[in-house]
């Protein structure tokens, strides 16, 4: 289950210089840049658990968990009236799982700003006009099919109660809100997923600001997670030129020396990376033997058949029983072994559910 991360934003905000640290991936990084194609890469999910379990079991492989990046290019004003490249801009804004919307905190008189000063409170409003301006195009496109189904005895509440929820988020987009921020009842909010709204997708703010603001903070940090917190979104601190010179390091030694100047225990990065997991509500559970230790991602809420079919569809369909410990509990104990002693291996069946940091080995019928 790939999580896909969309990083947007303006131009000239550090979306490029954070997407390169993150991937290792080389992409262009010149201002106002206007590339059709985005820039794409696939990161690995720091994970101490699965560090330890490489300690203890010595397999021949370790596999982590994965993330996808999409740097997308700054969208420019013209965005929402499909002009230029814009156009397949929001298409790629359209296929990500969530936004990372990278806001500029930092002040650089040799890196121009669009508007020619540093707002972040200005910039957020910006792309938000811009994409709530797009989704209206596609609400008022939609409804205008709606109008002739609605006509269809067959398609009347179908289209009946979609285009009611459109009738409520309308308004906020033509005011520039997105129209995740209108309360819609469950078969409203069911409905509106067939128009693949932009503003639906959730956001992760990231704020790039320079040494100083990851630091202490700042004026234009403060502003972003007043924001963030007004949204209950998640706001993350990064210094994109610090996180390039960490991706930079060899050694894991140098980077937490790197890291501790800073008084950092974990760099902007992985902070990222985890808050994606936290706003999505994924789950990681573990495999773990002489052969390979790996990271699977679930959704929070899933069954044991369901865990099982992340790792191949066989599983699922056979799945007779898994055997189950909990990594907190190797990790005190010391080996499988002290956990069947101690009476932690647990046998569960298919309503069980998964919970983060579960080590999980699953029995299954072949051949179904």
């Amino acid at each position: 289950m790939p999580l896909n991360c969309g990083i947007v934003g303006l131009p000239t905000v550090g979306k490029t210089t954070i997407f390169t640290a993150l991937t290792r991936v080389k992409a262009e990084t010149s201002n106002f840049s206007s590339a059709r194609n985005p820039n794409l890469g696939i990161v690995a999910v720091p994970d101490a658990r699965l560090d330890k379990l490489t300690e203890m079991f010595k397999p021949e492989r370790k596999v982590p968990a994965t993330v996808e990046f999409v740097d997308i290019a700054g969208l420019a004003s013209a965005a929402s009236r499909r002009e230029g490249a814009t156009n397949g801009l929001l298409v790629h804004i359209r296929d990500a799982a969530v936004l990372v919307h990278v806001v500029r905190c930092f002040e650089d008189p040799d890196v121009p700003h669009v508007s020619d000063r540093v707002d972040p409170a200005s910039d957020i409003e910006t792309l938000h006009i811009e994409l709530a301006l797009a989704d209206l195009e596609t609400v008022d496109k939609r409804a205008e099919k709606l109008q002739k189904d609605i006509k269809d005895p067959a398609r009347k509440k179908e289209a009946g109660k979609e285009l009611a929820a459109y009738a409520k988020i309308r308004p906020a987009l033509q005011e520039g809100r997105p129209a995740r921020s209108v309360e819609l009842d469950a078969e409203e909010a069911e409905a509106v997923k067939r128009s693949f709204l932009i503003t639906m997708k959730r956001e992760i703010y990231v704020c790039n600001a320079d040494e100083a603001g990851v630091k202490d903070g700042s004026a234009h940090v403060d502003a972003v997670r007043k924001l963030a917190l007004a949204e209950g979104a998640e706001c993350v601190v990064i210094c994109g030129k610090f996180e390039a010179e960490l991706a930079d390091l060899e050694s894991e030694e140098e980077k937490r020396d790197f890291l501790s100047e800073l008084g950092l225990h974990e760099s902007g990065l992985s902070a990222l990376i985890h808050a994606a997991y936290r706003f999505l509500g994924l789950r990681t559970f573990f495999t773990a033997g002489e052969d390979e230790c790996r990271a699977w991602t679930i959704k929070a809420g899933d069954k044991a058949p369901v865990a099982a079919g992340v790792i191949h569809t066989d599983f699922e369909k056979g799945f007779i029983k898994a055997e189950v410990y909990r990594f907190a509990d190797l990790e005190a104990l010391g080996s499988e072994h002290a956990i069947k002693a101690a009476g932690k291996l647990r046998q569960e069946g298919r309503e069980y559910v998964v919970q983060d940091g579960d080590v999980i080995f699953f029995r299954f019928q072949k051949n179904i």
